[in-house]
């Protein structure tokens, strides 16, 4: 009987840890240059999401900033505030990071698959890595710090 309580348990406790190390990726962020804040959050499918929740020059021409570098016209009006850049990560218990994700610059209005990870315990700054092409080894990465 012990032994199926041990197992019962084990089976109860293994998801609540492996949620608990996905969910270390919640909360507010600066990005590399400080100039903004990205929100990384679970949305309700179970996948994590950033939006952009603060800008240092939020406005432009006494107007808020649009996404004008999107090629998209109806896109290209759309409020930077609030703007989800990051999607769909889900996090790989064996690779100990976030993948499958995508982020989107509005500084060139371009989407980059990408993926997400800490180092060394340090739950602090989160390591993003954009790449093109599905080639990972030509990706550009960007460190953000927990606000």
């Amino acid at each position: 009987m012990k032994k199926y309580l041990f197992t019962a348990i084990i089976f109860l406790v293994i998801p609540l840890f492996l949620n608990a190390q996905a969910n270390k990726i919640e909360g507010v962020w600066y990005t590399e240059k400080g100039t903004s804040t990205v929100e990384m959050y679970k949305a309700s499918d179970g996948k994590y999401q950033g939006k952009i929740n603060w800008l240092e020059e939020p406005n432009e021409n006494g107007k808020p900033k649009v996404d004008e570098e999107n090629d998209d016209p109806k896109l290209a009006k759309r409020p930077i505030m609030g703007l989800v850049i990051v999607k769909n990560f889900v996090y790989d218990s064996k690779k100990e990071r976030w993948d499958d994700g995508s982020i989107y610059d509005p500084d060139n209005g371009k989407t980059y698959d990408c993926f997400a990870w800490f180092e060394d315990g340090n739950y602090n700054k989160l390591y993003i890595k954009g790449y093109v092409a599905g080639i990972k080894a030509l990706g550009r990465k960007t460190t953000w710090t927990r606000k």
